[in-house]
C-alpha cells in the first residue's frame, strides 16, 4: 500500500522530485518555448517578462502562507493538493492559452501552487530522511527544477519545431499527471496536525530575512537565465534546435550538480551557507561568459556560459533548503516558506528589468548585470550563515538548544 512504507528510500525521493517537477512544468516551458509561444500569441519580449513576472508575483505572495498551510495539512497533503493543480494548469494552457491575459491568469495560478509545493516538499523530507542522508535527499529533490528545464529545452526539437508549443504543454500535463500517484499518502489526520503546529515553537526571524534576501539576489541572474537564455542564444546566431538544446544540455549539468553537491553536503558537516556563495561567485563567471558570448557572437562563450551559469550558479538550490530546512526542524515548511519568499519577489522583477535592460541596451549588458547580482548574492549568503549560526549559539548560551532533529511521523 501506498504510504505505509518508510519513505526516506527512493519511493519518498521520487515523491518530492516529481511533485516538484510537476508544479515547475509550466514557468520553465514558456521559457524554453518562449520564441513559439510569442510568434503564436503576438506577444513582445516585454509580455513575455509581464507573463514570467506575475507567475512569480503570485508565488512571492503565497510563499508565506503556503509554508504555514503545509505545517497544518502535512507535507504529503500539500504536495498532493499542489500537483493536482498544476495538471489542470498545463492542460489549460495547452487547450486555452489564446492570448497574452489567459496564459498569464493560468501562469498565476501555477505560480501560486508552485510555492506551495517546495515548503512542502523541505517538510516531507525533513520528517522522513535521516540524518546523514538528507543532502543527497535534497540535492536529488531539487535536482528536479533544472530536470525541468532540460525537459523544457529538449521539449523545443522534439515537440515545439515538429507538432507545435500547445503539444508539449499537453504531454507535460501527462507527466505531472504521475505525480499526484507517486506522491504517499498522508500519515495522520487533520486533528493530528492541528495538535502537532500548536507545540511548534517560532522561528528565529532575522536571519531568514537575510538568507530570503540573498536567495532573491541570486533569483534575479537565475530567472533571466531559465527565461531569455534560449532568446539570447538565437539573437547571438544560434539556430532555435541548437538554442534548446543547449538549455536542455545546460540543466542536465545542474542536474548533475546539484545531486552531487548534496552528496558532498552530507559528508562535510554544517555551514552549509558557505558553499553556497562560493557557488554564486562561480556562477558570476558564467553570467560573463554569457555577456561576452553576445557582445561577440561566439557560439563557445555563449554555450559555456549556460553550461557554468547553470551548474555553479543554480547548482546550490538542495543544499539551501537543506540548510534552512534542518537548522529549522520543527518548522522547516514555514522557515522555507519565508526564503522562498525572497526567491518569488526576485522572480517578479528579474525578468522584467532584464528584458528592460535589453531593449535599451544589450544582451551583453544584461548578463553583466546578472553578474553583479549573483556576486551581491554570495555575499549576502555568508552574511545570513553567520547570522544563523550566532541566533543558534544564543540558543545554546541561553539553555534552549535548537529543537532535537528526528525524524517524525507527522508529515
Amino acid at each position: 500500500m501506498r504510504g505505509t512504507r518508510a519513505s526516506g528510500g527512493p519511493d519518498g525521493l521520487a515523491a518530492a522530485s516529481l511533485g516538484a517537477v510537476a508544479t515547475s512544468l509550466s514557468i520553465f516551458l514558456v521559457g524554453a518555448l518562449a520564441v513559439q509561444i510569442r510568434a503564436a500569441l503576438y506577444l513582445s519580449l516585454n509580455d513575455l517578462g509581464l507573463v514570467v513576472s506575475l507567475y512569480y508575483l503570485a508565488a512571492a505572495s503565497a510563499a508565506v502562507p503556503a509554508g504555514r498551510l503545509a505545517e497544518s495539512l502535512g507535507g504529503a497533503r500539500t504536495m498532493r493538493i499542489a500537483a493536482a493543480g498544476a495538471v489542470a494548469c498545463l492542460a489549460l494552457v495547452a487547450a486555452a492559452a489564446r492570448n497574452l491575459w489567459a496564459l498569464a491568469a493560468i501562469l498565476a495560478v501555477a505560480g501560486t501552487l508552485d510555492a506551495a509545493m517546495q515548503p512542502a516538499a523541505n517538510l516531507f523530507l525533513v520528517r522522513r530522511v535521516p540524518r546523514g542522508r538528507r543532502g543527497l535527499a535534497f540535492g536529488v529533490k531539487q535536482a528536479a527544477v533544472p530536470f525541468t528545464s532540460l525537459l523544457g529545452g529538449l521539449a523545443v526539437p522534439a515537440l515545439g519545431l515538429t507538432i507545435g508549443w500547445r503539444w508539449a504543454f499537453a504531454a507535460a500535463a501527462v507527466l505531472a499527471a504521475s505525480a499526484v500517484w507517486v506522491i504517499p499518502a498522508p500519515r495522520t489526520t487533520l486533528a493530528e496536525r492541528r495538535r502537532a503546529r500548536r507545540q511548534q515553537p517560532d522561528v528565529a526571524l532575522a536571519p531568514l530575512v537575510v538568507l530570503a534576501v540573498g536567495f532573491g539576489l541570486s533569483m534575479l541572474s537565475i530567472t533571466a537565465l531559465t527565461t531569455f537564455l534560449v532568446t539570447s542564444a538565437v539573437a547571438s546566431g544560434l539556430g532555435k534546435g541548437a538554442a534548446g538544446l543547449l538549455v536542455g544540455i545546460a540543466g542536465g549539468v545542474a542536474v548533475l550538480v546539484r545531486i552531487s553537491v548534496g552528496a558532498r553536503a552530507d559528508r562535510a558537516g554544517g555551514r552549509h551557507l558557505r558553499l553556497v556563495g562560493g557557488m554564486l561567485c562561480c556562477g558570476a563567471a558564467g553570467y560573463l561568459l554569457l555577456a561576452a558570448g553576445s557582445a561577440t557572437r561566439l557560439a563557445l562563450l555563449t554555450a559555456l556560459g549556460a553550461v557554468v551559469a547553470y551548474g555553479a550558479g543554480w547548482g546550490w538550490n538542495g543544499v539551501f533548503n537543506m540548510a534552512v530546512s534542518v537548522n529549522h526542524p520543527a518548522a522547516p515548511a514555514k522557515a522555507s516558506g519565508i526564503t522562498l519568499t525572497g526567491n518569488r519577489v526576485a522572480g517578479i522583477v528579474g525578468p522584467f528589468l532584464f528584458a528592460l535592460v535589453v531593449t535599451h541596451t544589450s544582451y551583453a549588458v544584461a548578463w553583466a548585470a546578472a553578474a553583479g547580482a549573483a556576486l551581491a548574492a554570495a555575499t549576502t549568503m555568508v552574511a545570513g550563515d553567520r547570522m544563523l549560526a550566532a541566533s543558534q549559539a544564543r540558543l545554546v548560551a541561553a539553555g534552549e538548544p535548537p529543537p532535537a532533529d528526528a525524524i517524525e511521523t507527522v508529515s
